[in-house]
């Protein structure tokens, strides 16, 4: 590997603008995260964040500017291809399968990466039994890593509101992503459970080798775990950095923490 491939980041946006009928929601965004790191991002209600997630995710694509993973652009790519190339995400709003076991969440995940064909599918020939083993195993494991294996019949939305969420992670992880983005994953939780999320996510990212970006409001959880943070504001960044200089940023005074 070249010194300059070690320097590059693994996602990089360039000067990206989303425009809404004529409402810019984010505006001359630059950002960059490296392999390894944990980075937040920061902002009150309405500042772009989401928009920001679903930008790097494919789900809206940039009016203007690029966005790289991995020195690929993300142009025009698919949410699927994205999650192929190596992105996963969670939501805000948990979106399980909600109808399906806990079980079934994890390995549909897993078939994103399966090595039999269609054809080997329906009829049930060749590597399929297999791959099917292989998915259930990985996907028990992943369960028992969250402590869910218990659950694993269930059908999720019977799951109580945290084991929702921690599925919704765990289903993350079985995309196989070097890059995992968390869209506010303490939402709703209690200061216990936000204890042992923010425990989790640095396990998680240490376990697995991931990045992780997050989304987050609870300051607590974000400037405990995060080497550096992005802020935004009306869609554009304000202030970047380490947790505790974004602290002592007056802009993020002013704009975020509702200093004068």
């Amino acid at each position: 590997m070249s010194k300059q491939q070690e320097k590059r980041p693994l996602l990089e946006a360039r000067d990206v603008s989303e425009v809404f009928g004529g409402l810019k929601a984010v505006s001359d965004f630059n950002f960059h995260i490296n392999k390894g790191e944990l980075v937040g991002l920061i902002g009150p209600n309405g500042a772009g964040k989401t928009t920001v997630f679903n930008l790097f995710t494919g789900v809206y694509q940039p009016t203007t500017g690029e966005i790289r993973l991995d020195g690929r652009s993300l142009t025009g790519k698919r949410p699927y291809q994205i999650t192929q190339m190596g992105i996963a995400r969670t939501f805000q709003n948990i979106r399980l399968f909600s109808e399906l076991t806990v079980l079934d969440n994890v390995k549909i995940a897993f078939h994103n990466h399966v090595k039999y064909n269609v054809l080997e599918a329906v009829l049930r020939v060749g590597r399929y039994y297999a791959e099917e083993e292989r998915i259930e195993a990985q996907s028990l494991r992943l369960l028992d890593i969250f402590h869910l294996k218990d659950k694993a019949g269930e059908l999720a939305k019977n799951l109580p509101y945290g084991a929702q969420r921690r599925l919704e992670i765990a289903r993350a992880l079985a995309a196989g992503p070097k890059l995992l983005l968390l869209d506010e994953p303490a939402a709703g939780m209690n200061p216990q459970e936000t204890q042992e999320l923010m425990e989790m996510i640095r396990w998680i990212r240490k376990e697995f080798g991931l990045t992780v970006l997050l989304i987050e409001h609870d300051m607590s959880l974000v400037m405990g775990i995060c080497e550096r943070i992005y802020v935004l504001e009306y869609g554009m960044v304000i202030a970047s950095g380490t947790p505790e200089e974004v602290q002592k940023d007056p802009e993020v005074i002013r704009a975020y923490l509702g200093g004068e």
